[in-house]
């Protein structure tokens, strides 16, 4: 293999492999340096994709022991086989990681399986899983190595009992309660999976309020949701220790009633991620970082303060989104070769999978008032929707929010059944700075979810919904 390339990679998750693709697509010489035996990053090998599988597969056990009857369908005696559950999971895992191995050689981007770091002078050595060490040169450096779950001092985690998400996607047995450190979409969305397989779910959350950064409607709209489900919310909750005896753990916490304890079997530590940023080298290739968040600082075309060496997804500014740092890829690639490839930051849509889903683009109502925007709010509740209700799926609410003198949609946030798949218009018409009389004059096939979108931008436009 030679040593010398365009553009050497490191980090093959969703931007780095997405921007190896692309670079070689527009005729570069690219190799791309990744940890773990498989491309994907941890999206795809123990995060987005593994959690999704393992919710919708949690998700028709839930509707076959509490859905299927009222539908006409009758299954007596339901029973999980979490072993076979899990091997689907895997199995998805495996086919779309041998999809991108498959989308390398198709090409030709080279692939090392190991550890990358810079050693300066457009140079890369490579610590690979085989023992032996290489060093590549390329005038252009792409750092894409992700992030890493976030630690809690006082809880260390043995990835047995206290664990984090990657172990939270592979227990062999349902634990009878766990116990969840942290009320963001990671905890949420594990949560639900546990609680729906038969566990007793307690989430401990430090602030006052889960999804903190989720509009505050949908929030409260959510925590009422899984609270019916039978999920279990201590907030104002600081925790400040864990005690292993035999098989259960012991948390400790400190709440406004004055100190108390929790006991279940596992706990998750779902308290967020920060820049897999250590090892890479930045010192020695004198590339500025901040220390306290591991996020590298890059110009509009991803260079770091070191020519030629560059940086995208969860390393630099902004959400941790999977599509965020592909999107990044395809246009540093370009970038690279000289095209005009802007991202726009603004229209970073975000889904949580809990049931019924959370999505959102733009900015919350707590925000507006912050910034001190006049702004109109146009409602939709899910329940007077026709596809709804044959859906027998009628929780939830669609919110356009729009600049009260120029009807331009600012914001949408949807809570609600296949809410993920409802956002996409709603990005696509606040790209082009689309209003909300835009959307409601768009004909929406019927029955479909996607006509409460076009009733909650009615709200908006003219003051109320045709249906409700």
């Amino acid at each position: 293999m030679s040593d010398s390339y365009d553009l050497i990679v490191i980090g093959g998750g969703p931007g780095g492999y997405v921007a190896a693709i692309r670079a070689a697509q527009l005729g570069k010489k690219v190799v791309c340096i990744e940890k773990r035996k498989t491309l994907g990053g941890t999206c795809l090998n123990v995060g987005c994709i593994p959690s999704k599988a393992l919710l919708d597969s949690s998700e028709l056990f839930e509707q076959a022991r509490h859905k299927f009857a009222k539908h006409g369908i009758k299954c007596d005696n339901v029973q999980l086989d979490l072993a076979a559950m899990m091997a689907r999971k895997d199995q998805v895992v495996g086919t779309l990681t041998g999809g991108i191995a498959g989308l390398f050689r198709k090409n030709k981007v080279a692939h090392l399986h190991g550890a990358g770091k810079l050693l300066g002078n457009s140079q890369v050595q490579v610590d690979l899983a085989d023992g032996s060490q290489q060093t590549l040169t390329a005038p252009a450096i792409l750092l894409a190595s992700g992030s890493e779950v976030m630690q809690i001092p006082s809880l260390p985690q043995d990835g047995k009992f206290i664990v984090g998400s990657t172990e939270a996607l592979a227990f062999d047995k349902v634990p009878e309660h766990l116990l969840i450190v942290g009320g963001g979409y990671i905890g949420l969305e594990l949560g639900s999976v546990w609680l729906r397989l038969g566990a007793k779910v307690t989430v401990l959350e430090f602030l006052p309020r889960i999804l903190p950064i989720t509009d505050g409607e949908i929030a409260t709209m959510v925590h009422k949701s899984l609270q019916k489900q039978g999920m279990n919310f201590h907030l104002n909750t600081k925790v400040t220790g864990a005690k292993i005896d035999s098989d259960k753990v012991t948390v400790t916490a400190e709440t406004a009633d004055g100190p108390t304890t929790f006991t279940g079997d596992k706990v998750l530590v779902a308290v967020g991620r920060r820049p897999a940023s250590n090892g890479l080298g930045l010192d020695a290739a004198g590339v500025a970082f901040d220390a306290k968040s591991g996020k590298i600082p890059v110009d509009a075309k991803f260079q770091t303060n070191v020519p030629g060496i560059y940086a995208i997804g969860d390393l630099i500014a902004g959400p941790m989104l999977a599509h965020k740092a592909s999107e990044e890829g395809v246009a540093f690639a370009e970038m690279l070769d000289g095209h005009a490839a802007p991202m726009n930051y603004d229209m970073i849509p975000s889904v949580i999978y809990i049931w019924p889903e959370v999505s959102s683009v733009g900015p919350t109502e707590e925000q507006l008032k912050e910034r001190g925007i006049t702004y109109k709010v146009g409602k939709f509740p899910i329940a007077a929707s026709g596809r709804a209700r044959a859906m027998d799926e009628t929780e939830g609410v669609v919110k356009v929010i729009t600049d009260a003198a120029t009807d331009r949609v600012l914001a949408v946030h949807i809570f609600g059944p296949r809410a993920s798949e409802m956002i996409a218009e709603a990005v696509t018409t606040m790209e082009f700075s689309g209003s909300a009389e835009d959307i409601t004059r768009i004909v929406h096939s019927h029955p479909t979810l996607s006509e409460s979108l076009a009733e909650a931008a009615r709200a908006a436009f003219v003051g109320k919904a045709l249906h409700a």
